[in-house]
């Protein structure tokens, strides 16, 4: 059967991610879409044929299965809740939302409509999928350590990803929330009974640290957000983790860490989530036992093939009644840990909190 797709948000993640994706899947049918400025609007139908509108309240159930939402974070639950309360199962990407309570929102809406869809496209990739097959031969898991670390990266000034009010903060938003959804992945959620944070604004507001693949609107407002997140956390069930999450930095590549210590080895991803071109050369994959590391072999992919198959999986996933829950019992713990990592950093000296 068919999944009547619509994408909600015409900036560059629905225009030339989840649209194409859409399209080009056969078990999905691109019905509509919902922008706010009409500009963008006339420009997408006159270039699709797809009929568009102003507000998500012209979408009902009996035109619209799914819809894909792709608008800024401080609009996540207004946007999905209104839809899911129609009956429309919604796909968030991250962050699901920017506060406990927003998932409270979310959960009532869920409860009594659509079906909430989310995760990063991140535990779809082919060297992260190895890396979870590996972790048996380790024995009992006592830490992570994981980063997406920018070596240039910040978004442009005066797009809405660097304003707090609307972004909910800065890079540990943008990148932790992959970072922490691929923890969930490989480990299964948990919540977090210590976190200790610290941010910093090093690079986000002078120009030669800004992302030059990116393409967000330009303005002179200077950014509220930090650039860098850096962390230790404890999960309930004893698992120590350290994180970090940085648009830029003094590295040369951008490059994305995971290293997992058990009792009975320890297992290092090296790669590069996402888009950027200034990436590692290739995945690597390798396992340490008693002084001996071994390279593990992992698939050579495209960049980017993780969205298609997160896509491949949400018909799927839209069938299964199972799901229903699941997005929010997922996404709980990560927003409560990063409420409270920003509350740390606030009492930090020289930190720059989300939350005042």
């Amino acid at each position: 059967m068919t999944v009547r797709a619509a994408v909600v948000g015409l900036g560059w993640a629905g225009r030339e991610l989840w649209l194409p994706l859409l399209r080009e899947h056969a078990d999905f049918e691109v019905v509509a879409a919902v922008d706010a400025d009409p500009a963008s609007r006339q420009a997408f139908t006159k270039a699709t044929g797809i009929p568009t509108h102003a507000a998500v309240s012209a979408l009902t159930s009996r035109e619209v299965d799914l819809a894909v939402v792709a608008v800024p974070n401080y609009l996540h639950t207004e946007v999905a809740g209104a839809l899911l309360a129609t009956g429309i199962s919604v796909f968030l990407e991250k962050p699901v939302c920017l506060t406990s309570a927003e998932i409270d929102v979310l959960a009532a809406a869920e409860r009594s409509g659509g079906m909430l869809l989310a995760g990063s496209a991140a535990r779809y990739r082919g060297d992260v999928g190895a890396l979870r097959r590996l972790l048996p031969e380790l024995g009992d898991i006592r830490h992570v350590a994981m980063g997406w670390i920018r070596a240039r990266g910040v978004p442009r000034a005066g797009g809405w990803f660097t304003q707090r009010e609307k972004a909910g903060g800065g890079a540990l938003y943008d990148l932790g929330w992959h970072l922490l959804d691929t923890l969930a992945f490989l480990l299964g959620p948990a919540a977090f009974t210590q976190v200790i944070g610290v941010t910093s604004d090093d690079f986000v507001n002078a120009g030669a640290w800004r992302a030059a693949w990116r393409q967000d609107r330009l303005g002179a407002d200077p950014a509220d957000v930090e650039d860098t997140a850096r962390g230790f956390l404890v999960r309930e069930d004893g698992v120590s983790v350290s994180l970090r999450a940085s648009w830029a930095s003094h590295q040369a590549r951008d490059v994305s860490v995971l290293h997992v210590e058990g009792s009975a080895g320890t297992a290092d991803l090296r790669c590069t989530f996402g888009f950027s071109p200034n990436r590692e050369p290739e995945p690597v994959l390798t396992v340490t036992r008693e002084g001996v590391t071994t390279r593990v072999p992992v698939p050579l992919e495209r960049i980017g093939v993780e969205y298609t198959r997160q896509v491949g999986d949400l018909a799927a996933m839209l069938a299964d009644p199972a799901q229903r829950g699941r997005a929010v019992a997922e996404a709980r713990p990560i927003v409560s840990m990063i409420e409270n990592f920003y509350a740390s950093a606030g009492t930090a000296r020289g930190a720059v909190p989300a939350y005042q």
